[in-house]
């Protein structure tokens, strides 16, 4: 599925529906892309990527990439010579143009994979705990993927119940409100103003 961060609809992306890509190490399943100029390129993806045998991470090049394990134990990551320990629900930021080496110690893990292009978008991620009583909004340059949990979103009035790996386009001025027990990650792609 395609679209702008800024556009209002669908607000739910629904997971069931996502297809999947394999790649040597295992599969992606895209959420979302977009920005760009028009020709063929996108700005950025937005995507769950199942690390299912140790080896290197596929290149984008001319890119960035913020990668969060949402399922599983632990991902090492090696790049340009250093080890890195990804744990679940942790951030971490990446070239996406030079290897980067995925190793398995506690085996297979899925991870939210953002990849942004460099210059262009700033991609962040934060993972939230829910609250049933304090409604979580989200804006027009963000999505939120529910990790675990029950939530619902309200949107334009109506209640939309979401399930594992649902995921919400944020819209203005009236942005989409998430409620419940559960983790959110929360995926802000913010343009690049030129200096």
């Amino acid at each position: 599925m395609t679209g702008s961060p800024a556009s209002p609809a669908p607000a739910v992306l629904r997971a069931a529906g996502l297809r999947a890509a394999p790649w040597r190490g295992g599969t992606t399943r895209e959420i979302a892309t977009g920005g760009g100029d028009g020709a063929g390129g996108s700005d950025w993806r937005l995507g769950l990527t199942d690390v299912e045998r140790p080896g290197e991470l596929p290149l984008v090049p001319g890119t960035e990439r913020v990668l969060t394990v949402v399922d599983g134990e632990l991902l090492v990551l090696g790049v340009e010579g250093r080890e890195q320990g990804l744990e679940r629900h942790r951030a971490v930021r990446c070239p996406g143009d030079v290897p980067v080496a995925a190793a398995l110690p506690t085996g297979p893990v899925r991870v939210l994979d953002v990849v942004a292009r460099r210059g262009a978008v700033r991609a962040h991620v934060v993972v939230l705990e829910l609250s049933k009583k304090r409604p979580h909004p989200v804006f027009a340059d963000q999505f939120a993927v529910l990790l675990a949990g029950r939530a619902v979103v309200t949107a334009g009035g109506a209640e939309t119940g979401l399930d594992a790996y649902d995921t919400v386009r944020g819209a203005e001025p009236e942005s989409p409100e998430i409620t419940g027990r559960g983790f959110l990650a929360v995926v802000s792609l913010d343009p690049v103003t030129p200096s």
